[in-house]
Parts: C-alpha cells; sequence; structure tokens
C-alpha cells in the first residue's frame, strides 16, 4: 500500500492491476472498478439504508461466527464487529457508492461491504485505510462467505427491516379510513355499479370498505414477509459450502437471528436456495397487490370529490395546490394522482422482477441487482405515498352532505328497496315515470296506492336503505302494476 501526500490517492491492487484510490475513502478498488462499470442509474445502493444495514448485520455476525468456529483471529473478528456496528447505526452510509444496478449478481456489492467495513475497522486499529496485509477486506472479512450467500440474504433481511415501515404506515392509513367511515357514518348516499346510479348506502360503509381493504392487503404483506425469512448462509458460491468451515452455517445463523431479531432459518437444500429466487417474486407480487388496490380507492376519492360543479361532488379533499397556469381557481387531487402514479410504477417493477427471477440460470441468478432495487424502490415509494394520502389528503376530507341529501332524495334507486312490497315490475314502471318526469319515486308510490306514506317513508329510511337495519318483516306485495300509469 502506498500513499501519496500531494494527490492524496493510496494505490490498491486486485488480479487485474492497480488503481488509485482517494486516501479518505472507505472503499477500494473492487468498489472504484464498479464505479467505472456501472455508470447506469446514478443511484447508489445507500439510497436504501436498511439494504446497507442488513450488508452490516451479515458481516456482523459472520465475524462472531468465524471467532467463535476458530477460523478467524479474536482481534481482528473483534474489529469487524465493531466497524460492523457502526454501519448498522447509520455511519458510513455514503461510502456505499456502487449503483443499485449492476452485473456480476452482486459481487460489487459484497466488495463494497468489505472494504468499508475494514477500512473503518483498520482506522479504528490506528491503521491507514488500504493495509489490507493486516485486515483483509477478502480472507477476514469475507471469511466463510461468498456474495452469493451474503448478497441474498442481505436483501432478505433489509426487505424485513423496511417492511416494518410500510406496515406502520398501512395501519395509519387503515385507521385514517376508519376514523372517516365513523365521521360519515350517518350520511347517506347513492351507490353505483358500473358508473351508474345503484341502491343508497352511507359514505361511511364505503370508507369502511377502503379500510377493510387495506387491512387485508396488511395481513397478505405480513404472511409474504415469512417468505424472507428463508436464508442460505454457509452455501458459499453455489451451496456446496466450499470454503466454509462445517460449524459456520449453524453459527452464523444463530448470530443473525439474534442480531437482526427476526425468526430466521437456513434453508434446508442450499444449492437450490442458492438459484431459486421465488421468495422475491411472491413478495413483489404481495406489494402489487397493495398498489393496485390502494390506486383503486385514489381512482375513487378522484371520482367522488370531481367537479366540484360539474362532476359528482360529494366529497371534498384538501386543497393542496393551485391546479393550472390558466385556469384560475381551478384545483387537482394531486395526491391521489401522485399515489397513482406510484401503483403504476410498482406493478411495473413486479414484471421486472418476475423476468429477472424467470432469466436466471443453473446454479445462480445473476439478475438480484434489479430484483433487489426494484422491490427497495417498491416499498420505498409506496411508503412514502401512505404517508401523503394519509396526511395530505384522508385526513382532511369533509362530505358534501346536503348534495349527497339531495341526490339520494332525487335517486330511482330507492325504489329497489320497496321492490318486496309492489313488485318488480311496478317498481320498475316507477322508475321509469321518476326518470321521466324527475319526480320523487316516494310520491309516486303513494299516489300509485302501492304503500302508504309512512309505509314508504319506514323502508326508505337511512338505517334501512343503507342496509344498517335488517327489513324483519314485510308487508303482502300489492300486484297493482297494471295500475301504474308511465308518462
Amino acid at each position: 500500500m502506498a500513499l501519496d501526500a500531494m494527490t492524496r490517492t493510496r494505490t490498491e491492487t486486485d488480479s487485474l492491476g492497480s488503481l488509485e484510490i482517494p486516501a479518505d475513502a472507505y472503499w477500494g478498488i473492487h468498489t472504484a472498478r464498479a464505479l467505472e462499470n456501472f455508470p447506469i442509474a446514478k443511484r447508489p445502493i445507500s439510497v436504501y439504508p436498511d439494504l446497507v444495514r442488513a450488508l452490516a448485520m451479515v458481516k456482523q455476525a459472520s465475524a462472531r461466527a468465524n471467532r467463535e468456529i476458530g477460523v478467524l483471529d479474536e482481534r481482528k473478528a473483534d474489529l469487524i464487529d465493531r466497524a460492523a456496528q457502526r454501519v448498522i447505526d447509520g455511519e458510513f452510509h455514503d461510502e456505499f457508492t456502487v449503483g443499485v444496478i449492476q452485473g456480476g449478481a452482486g459481487t460489487s456489492t459484497n466488495m463494497n461491504a468489505n472494504e468499508v467495513i475494514t477500512n473503518i475497522a483498520l482506522e479504528m486499529a490506528g491503521r491507514e485505510k488500504g493495509d489490507y496485509a493486516f485486515l483483509s477486506p477478502i480472507d477476514d472479512t469475507n471469511r466463510s462467505q461468498s456474495t452469493n450467500d451474503v448478497y441474498p440474504t442481505a436483501i432478505k433481511i433489509g426487505l424485513s427491516l423496511t417492511l416494518q415501515s410500510l406496515l406502520e404506515e398501512l395501519a395509519l392509513l387503515r385507521q385514517s379510513f376508519l376514523s372517516k367511515s365513523e365521521e360519515f357514518h350517518d350520511v347517506l348516499k347513492v351507490g353505483r355499479t358500473q358508473l351508474q346510479d345503484a341502491v343508497p348506502m352511507t359514505l361511511g360503509q364505503e370508507f369502511h370498505g377502503f379500510a377493510t381493504t387495506l387491512g387485508e392487503d396488511y395481513n397478505r404483506l405480513t404472511e409474504n414477509a415469512y417468505l424472507l425469512y428463508e436464508i442460505n448462509m454457509g452455501a458459499t458460491a453455489i451451496g456446496t459450502g466450499i470454503t466454509a468451515h462445517a460449524g459456520y452455517g449453524g453459527a452464523v445463523l444463530r448470530h443473525l437471528r439474534a442480531i437482526t431479531g427476526l425468526d430466521l432459518e437456513t434453508a434446508t437444500d442450499l444449492v437450490e436456495s442458492t438459484s431459486d429466487t421465488g421468495a422475491f417474486m411472491s413478495f413483489s407480487s404481495s406489494l402489487k397487490r397493495n398498489a393496485v388496490k390502494l390506486s383503486k380507492i385514489c381512482n375513487d376519492l378522484r371520482l367522488l370529490s370531481s367537479g366540484p360543479q360539474a362532476g359528482l361532488g360529494e366529497i371534498n379533499l384538501p386543497p393542496r395546490q393551485a391546479g393550472s397556469s390558466i385556469m384560475p381557481g381551478k384545483v387537482n387531487p394531486v395526491i391521489p394522482e401522485v399515489v397513482n402514479q406510484v401503483a403504476f410504477s410498482v406493478v411495473g417493477a413486479d414484471m421486472t422482477v418476475t423476468m429477472a427471477v424467470e432469466g436466471g440460470q443453473l446454479q445462480l441468478n445473476a439478475f438480484e441487482p434489479v430484483i433487489a432495487h426494484s422491490i427497495y424502490q417498491s416499498i420505498t415509494w409506496m411508503r412514502q405515498a401512505m404517508w401523503t394520502l394519509r396526511v395530505n389528503c384522508v385526513d382532511g376530507i369533509t362530505a358534501n352532505r346536503e348534495r349527497l341529501g339531495a341526490m339520494v332524495g332525487s335517486s330511482v334507486g330507492v325504489v329497489t328497496a320497496l321492490t318486496p312490497f309492489i313488485g318488480y315490475a311496478a317498481a320498475a314502471a316507477l322508475a321509469k315515470t321518476a326518470l321521466l318526469t324527475h319526480r320523487n319515486v316516494a310520491d309516486l308510490v303513494v299516489e300509485a296506492g302501492l304503500m302508504t306514506r309512512d309505509e314508504v317513508m319506514k323502508q326508505i329510511s337511512p338505517a334501512r336503505l343503507s342496509g344498517l337495519q335488517a327489513v324483519t318483516a314485510a308487508i303482502p306485495i300489492v300486484r297493482a302494476a297494471d295500475s301504474v300509469v308511465e308518462d
């Protein structure tokens, strides 16, 4: 190792030759080559801090396991352990500079982690960065490991950590919809099927439905999270465990469980586990499900708030910003719109994951970097989308109660509630008359002598129209369809 004080570089050498590395950089020659080779996304892996933390956790667990089984000097293991902890605590993340999209099945990411943690350890030992004769990124920090077990394990651990914050936001968003369902529990409105008027319901029921579907997604995401708990540490290159001590797999699993707090388990078939990426596809699919359903909810919010004069105008979304550079006073539903766009991206990312999983060959899938990037981006964007939807939209939604009441009063959909008493044919004829004459259905029923005013009002009460109060008995059906005159 040579240090040039004038240009502030140090020389590092690998099997391809030598390179000058910035003297203050904690990364080394393998990272430098990756920076030259993969100027693709212009986004370093540090944009996903939980992935960086997970990489450090794997290195820390490996150091402890290697010390325990006696294949790594105690002092070296302790230095690696303490250096990794600093990364876990949030330090040095800006040193994880390799791009999220890279060739090599994640080797550049693993090398980046090895070099950064090693150079942190060297500095803690009072040595210069790059003094790999004292502590080696590969022989010591990467002892008993391969990219092919480190990288997928770190991805799974990092996703498990990131998922917790997503689930927290999802729970808060669900609660926000539940609060609105309670606020709107007595607001009667016209339901719609196929964008046409249907039977009445309450706005509270509509919002409760949103909350319920988000609760189902919470359960599906939690279930699929367990697929990430199967790891292949100890598999090394292709699953045969070459270069790893026989006791390493069990030891590293035990330490990883303690460090992460996750109920991890070692795959029963390490060869299969090293080549299979199906867990990522299943997890991505559950994210897509959540994103698509969230997008559908946002579509509904945009429709319900459309107008405000020439649309449905049933609810008001909080105004967040001016909606037009040419139309004064226009306010657009920008928060649901941005959530829609996040959902579109998640759907596309899921397809990317699917194709990358399919594209693996033989004993290794070389496309895990794009799998990792796609899922981490989806989960990160969805978490932020849920936050802005809750804080900047749902919490501030109000109901246009007068407009909703007027629409229910003039809706022919209420006649459906009367069909058990006057028959379908009479109800259909009355509905047609009401549409042609713009008259109130209740008035037409009473005028036709099919029901008394009290009987009609009882059956079209908000509680019964919305199904909150069950109809336990019916008066005899009046067969008087012929007496209904169509105008």
